[in-house]
This record gives structure tokens, C-alpha cells and sequence, in this order.
């Protein structure tokens, strides 16, 4: 008995055992993908693992979303707007893992960057108006969809632009090797993402696809850009030193390190101008004068300057 048997479709436009098949074999990929970067996260020190854990959290996510889609859950019927009549099955949980994932890979990227962490939030941002969109787009059942289906289209626009044409032109710390698997990178990315809303105008959008051909799309698409990209781009920065991307672990042992060192060094510094005082060269030291009456005496401090002392006073100190 299938997963569609056990948890029966609550559309009439449903997936098939063979697309539950399907995406039990794309769950199969992202399980393993996720417990290889698991195990190749922990191997590596600690404080540099920063691009595994976050390739590890997209992976996590993906797994369970396709968890829940294999067994015909988090979906929910929509009336469609085109071609038939009667409700389409609409993966709210698939969004949900986009809203997660998006906005993950592209810091994941954009850290290898020059890029300000205000710039690099700010596209993140953007990502979650696309997904936001196509998620309430699919949802509505009138043709006011394609308003959200545009406002999405431009927030990608916005994307696109960011990091193939801002992020290469910044300073990359970790050397021009870094730029060019960057430019490779987010080439591919732009590439994959220019499908997505494809494939939604085809499913979601105007119902030419059926559910089980949008599965299909869809899990190629997730395949190429969750566990096939994200071990080509660690593997391609695995021998990149963390200091040239300016990483720093932000462990409390760091943090306490710097408070107590910061005191000590200040008092370094407070007592340094006094031990110079005490050791200069050009310092003479009083000395008591022989008591004359009406006596004077001429003490030279530097050239062209003398201070006159009383006759049995000490004479001055100076530099």
C-alpha cells in the first residue's frame, strides 16, 4: 500500500503512486546528501564549519519536505483558473522549505564576497518576497495570481542583478580563485532560479502540467541546487583559510579571552610613559648643593637654559 493510499489526496487534481515513488527516491538523495555533510562538517575543526552548517541546515530542510510530500501531506486544495475544472493539490510545504533554503544559499554565496552584511541580508530579504509571492499566488484562485506572479518575477530581477553584478566586483579577500568559482557559482544559481517560476506558471499558475510532471520539475530542480550544488561549492572553498574571509568563530571562550586581555594591555600601556621617565637618558638626577650664604647655583637642563636654585636647595629634576 502507497503513501497516496495510506494519506489520501484532498484534490481532485492529485499526485500518483508514481510521482510518491518519485519523490521518495528525491527524499532517499537528500537524506544521504545530508548525513555526508553531517559527517564532513564534523571533521573539520571547530569555528570552521561555518558554509557546511549552513549547506547542512538546506539539506535538514529539503529532507523533510520531501518527507511530507512523499507521503502525500502538506498540500491543500485550490480551485483551479485554467484548463480544468475541480481543485489542484498546492504544496504550501514546499514553499515553506523554500523560505528557509533560499535565503540560506544566497548568504552561503554572498559571504565569499566583498559585500556588506547589510547588502547581503537585503538580498536575503528578497528572496523571501519571492517565495512569499509565489506561495500566496498559488493560493489565490482568481487570476489576480499573476499580480503576485510579477511582483515575485521583479524580486528576482533584483537578485539576479546583486550577484552577478555586484558581488564579482567587490573585493575578494580569498584571491581571484575565489572570484572565478564565485562568478561559476552564481552563474549556475541564475540559471536554475530562471526555471522555477517556469515551472510555476506551468503547475500552480495556468495548470498546463499535471502534479505528478510539476514533482518531476520541481525535484530536479531542488536536486541541482540543494545537494549537487552545495558539494560543488564546499568542496571548491574547502582549502580556503577562514581569516581571508574575515570569519571569526564568536565562541564565548574568544569573547572572554579579549575582556581580560583588554585590562592587562591597558595597564601596559599606563605604566610604559612612567618606566620611559625613569630611564631616560637625558635625566639628571637632584643633588644636594654645599650651603653658602647668598649663594646661587646654576643648573644647565638643556642648551641655552639654566634654572637658579637657592644657596643648600636641591636642584631640579629635569628632562
Amino acid at each position: 500500500m502507497g503513501a497516496v493510499d495510506v494519506n489520501p489526496p484532498n484534490a481532485e487534481i492529485h499526485i500518483t503512486d508514481h510521482a510518491s515513488d518519485w519523490l521518495w527516491a528525491v527524499f532517499a538523495v537528500m537524506t544521504v546528501s545530508m548525513l555526508g555533510m553531517f559527517g564532513w562538517s564534523h571533521m573539520r575543526p571547530r569555528g570552521t564549519r561555518f558554509f557546511h552548517n549552513i549547506a547542512l541546515i538546506i539539506l535538514i530542510v529539503s529532507t523533510i519536505a520531501y518527507f511530507s510530500m512523499a507521503s502525500d501531506l502538506g498540500a491543500t486544495p485550490i480551485a483551479t483558473e485554467f484548463r480544468a475544472t475541480g481543485t489542484r493539490q498546492i504544496w504550501y510545504v514546499r514553499y515553506i522549505q523554500w523560505f528557509i533554503n533560499f535565503p540560506l544559499l544566497l548568504v552561503l554565496v554572498l559571504t565569499a564576497t566583498g559585500l556588506a552584511l547589510t547588502e547581503i541580508l537585503t538580498i536575503a530579504f528578497w528572496s523571501w518576497v519571492v517565495v512569499v509571492c509565489g506561495l500566496v499566488g498559488a493560493l489565490v484562485r482568481s487570476s489576480y495570481k499573476w499580480g503576485y506572479f510579477v511582483f515575485g518575477l521583479f524580486a528576482l530581477f533584483y537578485i539576479w542583478t546583486a550577484i552577478l553584478g555586484f558581488g564579482p566586483h567587490t573585493t575578494f579577500n580569498a584571491g581571484d580563485g575565489m572570484r572565478s568559482g564565485y562568478i561559476r557559482g552564481t552563474g549556475i544559481i541564475a540559471f536554475l532560479t530562471m526555471l522555477y517560476p517556469i515551472a510555476w506558471a506551468c503547475s500552480e499558475g495556468a495548470n498546463v502540467i499535471s502534479p505528478t510532471s510539476e514533482m518531476v520539475w520541481y525535484g530536479i530542480l531542488d536536486l541541482l541546487l540543494g545537494p549537487f550544488f552545495l558539494f560543488f561549492f564546499v568542496f571548491g572553498i574547502r582549502n580556503v583559510e577562514y581569516e581571508a574571509f574575515g570569519l571569526r568563530s564568536w565562541k564565548y571562550s574568544d569573547t572572554a579571552a579579549g575582556v581580560v586581555a583588554a585590562p592587562v594591555v591597558a595597564a601596559k600601556a599606563a605604566t610604559a610613559p612612567t618606566l620611559a621617565t625613569a630611564t631616560a637618558p637625558n635625566m639628571t638626577q637632584a643633588s644636594p648643593r654645599p650651603a653658602s650664604p647668598n649663594a646661587a647655583a646654576s643648573v644647565s637642563t638643556a642648551p641655552g637654559t639654566s634654572v637658579e636654585t637657592a644657596a643648600g636647595a636641591p636642584t631640579a629634576t629635569t628632562v
